[in-house]
């Protein structure tokens, strides 16, 4: 018998390296996918379903940040996973290019240059701005392995998608839905543009808080038990310079409110309020008390004003604060434009788009927030101050430029939500929609049933204008969805910017006139579309017009954010046009913040972006914590939590390699073992992956990510490192390399890694390709052309599950003692130990059934069955097992290191075991 034993050990082998080095490997990865284009294999007619997600369009203005990234990534794990399940799946990546922000950034760039600058030649600037941040996005977005049609993206600012853009608003006109109102919007006053809902923010803010006399006539004061002349309502606000325009003062008709004594006459307010307020407000002795009913139709003197108000019932009016008596400006409340319109009130507005007051017998040229302590000093020295104090709260402010907003009456456009029921249909759709989570269906609920018109104009100059003429002669505006539609031909031709550039005649039919003067001549309408009009007619822009895609979409996936925004402007157009939200299903994920759960901010230094992660780790660092996540809460991301996802990384590459490595002399075509012909712990852990395989496609469907990596984890840990792999080794390495022994133990790992490369293709997308790149056999030439099959409905016996439980509970309890032993220098390796063990009541025939395999299961050298109770034995932390570690009998066998009586026992064998001599003599 020769000596050079290890040279027949089935040693693993394989090119597949340890370290990732994933910086420097993803680049070709990538030129991998250029060149294989797995993307095309997606799109094949052979494939029956098509799954359609949406792409929501960031927004092109700036490079992207980590929530771009953990937006991309989920969506990217849903494209690729619903590509292996078979489907074919287009995924048309897309961009919001119009808007504010590009119009505040080129505006800085431009300096003064911008005073000599053309419309249209100022909006040329914005295109080649948002062009370069699409190209520099679209390079990151690659860069983080997100397959899609990249040649073929969509922007809002194309010909073509603006001049749809007209198209289906020229189709709301025809409907009826578009209105020009003069009403209260939220006005930024530094933006100096209407804001939509989705553009307000909310944050601390101190205002004054005040309240105000509005003293009644003594006939209307007799009516309320008190019979004099110095009797005034009283109102609190928060808005001193909204009360030049007060109109009217608001009650809730079914309260209770009282007359009270008060240094400079008595006050009339809610009861329940009246107690509250007793000590601020030094309120005397109650002089009369009566239902809010009794207050309809009185006349409180206006402050800035010579003529009185009106009282009058609202439902609005609430309890919780103030008095009970609201002070009602039309021109800056939404409720207050509801009651005014019921009540005929003028819409004053005596602000201006910078927030100036004109023509105000106070405060002239201030502008409000320097008018509020003007205001409230007049109202002292006049008598009407009772109280005032600061109110620190949450208040509106515009998204962009963070500065407090205000409700001002301007004329706009309005999609209108009361018109032919939208509201409600929309809230039918809602219904009818799958929400991911689940209480985004209760969120967006609420935002619909509450929101006002949609104000759909905005005063800037970026975006796709509302092609609407107004008649010089009398102002009145030429709504007509024929012209719009004539008009979004030529920006099918030229682009928007047309309506800037060409004669406003050349738009309009030959011999158009003015419907109420007859005028002839027309002026052009300046404003452009709200840009979340914009974003939100892309189902109709993209899915509508491309034949691969379809509408309603399979899936929009956003930012929770986007109730407010995108989802809501899509369902309501998508509603409004179509009768039905234009998804089946929305997901939502929350935003990235620190590991102590702040905002990322550059001011506070603790921003990390995509870039640095992929530079040091690589984008599968990214990936995997993307999946890590819970992502509809707050997802946290620092060092600390990254250096956990690597940890977790380099256990599943580790195990990865393992396989690769023993399966390299494997042919799948002709080295395979059947199910019925492998060892159990083969059929058993076949099982599990199939199991595996059931759990992850179930998470998957529902997208439960973070299940998969918390699953995934486990089983790369457990299952099969600490577990499988550690017993198949012995089998893996000193058998026959043809043994059927070894061959079922390799048709196992190749399995495993076959499938697990597959179903974790969508998160670890650079590994799984690399991994399938030296799996052994013919496959197509990326893991993204391969499939996630459902496993077969093979399922181990009920009794047989039970028995491999009991197993790997005796094995947890067996590798105990021996690491004890270990630790007490018992021992160095588990080769080193003899186990006894003796088994009680239903365990005992489980062991004497495996008692040749239980050496292989502990990784010992033997293992010798007592009768329970028997000298040495110990109790283990399982009632049903008593064991002990001993010296075994035997010598070290030289090859598989297993010590063994029967070592040396055969002639010219003194240093091998007779299973190693038997193999020595098949391999001649």
């Amino acid at each position: 018998m020769t000596k050079d034993w290890k040279e027949t050990l089935n040693l693993p082998q394989t090119e597949f390296p340890m370290r990732a080095n994933l910086p420097e490997r993803e680049p070709e990865i990538l030129e991998h996918w250029q060149k294989t284009d797995p993307y095309s294999d997606w799109q094949s007619t052979e494939r029956e379903r098509a799954y359609v997600l949406h792409d929501g369009p960031p927004y092109a203005n700036g490079d992207i940040h980590i929530g771009h990234a953990l937006n991309k990534t989920l969506k990217d794990i849903v494209i690729k996973y619903q590509a292996l399940r078979g489907n074919r799946v287009p995924y048309i990546p897309g961009w919001d290019c119009h808007g504010l922000p590009i119009e505040t950034q080129v505006a800085k760039k431009l300096g003064k240059k911008i005073r000599d600058m053309t419309d249209a030649e100022f909006r040329r600037e914005c295109r080649q701005y948002a062009d370069k941040f699409v190209d520099a996005q679209k390079h990151g977005f690659k860069r983080l392995g997100i397959l899609g049609d990249w040649d073929n993206h969509y922007l809002t600012m194309d010909f073509s998608y603006e001049a749809e853009t007209l198209r289906r608003l020229a189709d709301l006109v025809d409907r009826g839905y578009v209105q020009r109102r003069h009403k209260p919007v939220h006005w930024c006053l530094t933006c100096r543009t209407a804001l939509a809902e989705a553009e307000v923010e909310y944050a601390d803010h101190v205002s004054p808080s005040i309240y105000v006399r509005f003293p009644i006539p003594r006939d209307e004061a007799a009516g309320l038990g008190v019979d004099r002349d110095d009797v005034s309502l009283l109102i609190w606000t928060t808005t001193p310079w909204t009360l030049p325009a007060n109109q009217a003062v608001a009650f809730k008709a079914d309260a209770e409110y009282v007359v009270v004594d008060a240094p400079g006459g008595p006050l009339v307010l809610a009861a329940d309020r009246a107690k509250l307020l007793a000590e601020d407000l030094n309120l005397g002795n109650e002089l009369g008390r009566f239902p809010g009913s009794k207050l309809d139709g009185l006349h409180p003197v206006r402050p800035y004003a010579e003529t009185p108000g009106i009282s009058a019932a609202a439902g609005f009016v609430e309890l919780d604060t103030g008095t009970g008596l609201v002070h009602i400006a039309p021109g800056h409340g939404q409720d207050d434009y509801a009651l005014g319109l019921q009540l005929g009130l003028p819409v004053e507005t005596p602000v201006d788009n910078a927030g100036r007051f004109v023509d105000t017998p106070i405060a002239p040229g201030e502008k409000v927030w320097a008018a509020n302590p003007i205001i409230v000093a007049d109202l002292e020295n006049r008598g009407r101050m009772v109280y005032h104090s600061e109110l620190h709260h949450s208040y509106p402010h515009c998204w962009r430029c963070k500065k407090p907003i205000i409700f001002r009456a301007t004329d706009q456009w309005f999609i209108t939500m009361s018109h032919d029921n939208l509201r409600q249909s929309a809230l039918q759709s809602i219904q009818q929609t799958r929400w991911t989570p689940d209480y985004g269906e209760n969120r967006i609920t609420a935002m619909v049933e509450n929101r006002p018109d949609w104000c759909i104009s905005r005063q800037r100059r970026w975006g796709v204008p509302i092609a609407v003429a107004y008649c010089t002669s009398c102002n009145t505006p030429a709504l007509d969805g024929d012209i719009m539609r004539a008009v979004a031909d030529r920006f099918e031709e030229k682009g928007a910017d047309a309506w800037f550039e060409d004669p406003i005649d050349s738009f309009l039919p030959d011999g158009f006139s003015c419907g109420d003067c007859g005028g002839t001549d027309f002026h052009r309408e300046t404003d452009i579309l709200d840009v979340w009009f914009d974003s939100g007619i892309s189902w109709a822009a993209v899915c509508d017009r491309d034949p691969q895609l379809q509408t309603p979409v399979d899936l929009y996936l956003e930012g929770s954010d986007q109730h407010r925004g995108w989802f809501q402007s899509s369902l309501l157009l998508g509603v409004a046009l179509t009768g039905s939200a234009p998804f089946k299903g929305v997901l939502t994920h929350g935003f990235v913040v620190d590991g102590d759960g702040r905002k990322m901010s550059k001011t506070g230094g603790n921003v990390i972006g995509p870039q640095e992660i992929i530079r040091d780790y690589g984008a599968e660092i990214l990936r995997l914590w993307v999946s890590s996540e819970h992502y509809e809460d707050d997802n946290r991301i620092s060092q600390e939590i990254l250096k956990r996802v690597i940890d977790t990384y380099r256990r599943v590459r580790n195990t990865f390699r393992f396989m690769l490595g023993n399966i390299h002399d494997f042919d799948p075509a002709a080295d395979w073992v059947p199910l019925d012909a492998m060892e159990p712990v083969d059929v058993w852990m076949v099982h599990r992956l199939n199991d595996l395989r059931r759990e992850l496609i179930r998470h998957y469907d529902d997208h439960q990510y973070h299940a998969i990596y918390q699953r995934i984890a486990h089983f790369f840990s457990v299952d099969l490192s600490a577990l499988y792999m550690d017993v198949a080794k012995d089998r893996l390495y000193t058998a026959a390399p043809n043994s059927k022994k070894r061959r079922s133990a390799q048709t196992v790992l190749y399995d495993l890694a076959e499938n697990l490369c597959l179903l974790l293709a969508p998160i670890l997308s650079f590994t799984a390709e690399e991994v399938w790149g030296h799996l052994p056999g013919e496959r197509p030439d990326s893991v993204f052309k391969g499939r996630i099959a459902a496993p077969p409905a093979l399922a181990l016996g009920e009794s047989t599950r039970r028995d491999w439980e009991w197993l790997i509970q005796a094995r947890g309890e067996v590798l105990g003692l021996l690491e004890k032993a270990r630790t007490d220098k018992q021992i160095g390796h588990s080769l080193d130990a003899r186990v006894r063990l003796a088994g009680n009541g239903p365990i005992v025939e489980l062991l004497q059934a495996n008692r040749d395999f239980l050496p292989e299961w502990f990784i010992v050298s033997q293992v010798e069955l007592c009768d329970w109770g028997a000298d040495g034995l110990s109790a283990t932390g399982w009632e049903l097992l008593q064991a002990q570690v001993v010296e075994p009998k035997g010598k070290k066998c030289d090859r598989c290191w297993q010590i063994h009586p029967e070592v040396g026992a055969r002639e010219g064998s003194d240093e091998i075991c007779h299973r190693c001599t038997d193999t020595l003599t098949e391999l001649g």
